[in-house]
């Protein structure tokens, strides 16, 4: 016969019990509507995104598979009959070419590396500037701001080149109180003055796409946050630090990873201003020189397909830096 304390203990073990079961049920039914949810919306962004991205990918696939098959074979345009199959022969030739291959390589990197850094700084400084200031003057500002990113990219070369040229520029002149500038300085003649010639071109030209993308993520913190960082007595590098930055790491890994592919593919400013002279060579150039300036078809498929693998790399390499999932706004361990 049980007593009244061990029936009163069996009722609430049961309560208990029971009470686990309804939250478990509740549980799943809350995570299968979310299921659903996701489903759905991923199945709506297949129905608005998937037609461009079919299409892009059918624009995209013939080229690159062209330019695979092109690059197995000894095909020069001169003698287009003359054409024999080589396999990875042309990829040999090309990776085994110290002084022209690598050191194209290399300065490719360079400008990649240096434009990109001291683009994000500069970009979220003036990130920073657009966000904050006064809302009668945001307008005008962050148009003075975008102006030279609406600027084509040959005519911005071209204006660069010729503020800096021996004969026509004017920058000898002016900075002639400068040390190490002075009328006779040939900023063309020599790799260093070049290539900081080029990538303060480049730095100018795009340095607002970045920033603007980074005032997109600038919007998107929470002034929730921000407040309570200052109440809680944060300082601003605080506030920096561990509530801005952590909560525009997604639009911080867009803005890097579209401004390093398109570094990477620099073309139009090292063609102006030097054509590859004084060892400024990048691989985009290099593939043009070789297709175009030689008309040797295969190495320069070749040397095509090697920058098409560079670029896939510099994607990987970003998104595993980042660990940033874009479908939902979070880090890969969840966090916002």
């Amino acid at each position: 016969m049980t007593t009244a304390p061990e029936t009163s203990r069996r009722q609430r073990r049961e309560a208990a019990a029971s009470s686990n079961g309804k939250a478990a049920d509740r549980k799943n039914g809350a995570g299968a509507k979310r299921s659903n949810r996701a489903k759905s919306e991923a199945r709506l962004g297949w129905l608005i995104a998937g037609p461009a991205f079919f299409i892009m990918l059918a624009v995209t696939a013939y080229p690159i598979a062209q330019a695979i098959y092109d690059s197995m074979f000894s095909f020069r345009l001169t003698s287009p009959d003359d054409r024999s199959f080589v396999f990875l022969q042309n990829y040999m030739t090309i990776l085994s070419d110290t002084e022209v291959f690598w050191s194209a390589l290399g300065v490719t990197v360079l400008v990649t590396v240096v434009t990109v850094a001291v683009e994000l700084v500069l970009g979220f400084a003036l990130a920073l500037v657009m966000h904050k200031a006064l809302k009668r003057i945001r307008g005008p500002l962050r148009t003075a701001i975008l102006v030279p990113y609406g600027i084509i990219t040959v005519v911005s070369a071209f204006a660069w080149y010729y503020m800096f040229d021996i004969n026509s520029g004017f920058v000898n002149n002016w900075f002639g109180w400068v040390p190490g500038i002075d009328s006779d300085l040939d900023w063309f003649a020599n790799f260093g003055t070049a290539i900081t010639v080029i990538m303060a071109s480049e730095i100018w030209k795009t340095t607002p796409f970045i920033a603007l993308l980074l005032l997109a993520g600038l919007a998107q913190v929470p002034d929730e946050l921000v407040e309570a960082a200052k109440v809680d007595g944060a300082s601003w590098r605080q506030q920096m630090t561990r509530v801005i930055l952590p909560n525009m790491k997604a639009a911080i890994m867009v803005a890097v990873l579209f401004r390093a592919l398109d570094a990477f593919r620099i073309f139009d400013n090292v063609f102006i201003m030097t054509n590859g002279a004084a060892n400024t060579e990048v691989l985009s150039l290099l593939a043009y020189r070789t297709s175009i300036g030689r008309l040797e078809i295969g190495l320069g498929s070749a040397v095509s397909v090697i920058l098409f693998i560079c670029v896939l790399l510099i994607c990987f390499i970003a998104i595993k830096f980042f660990k940033v999932d874009l479908a939902s706004g979070t880090d890969a361990k969840g966090g916002k």
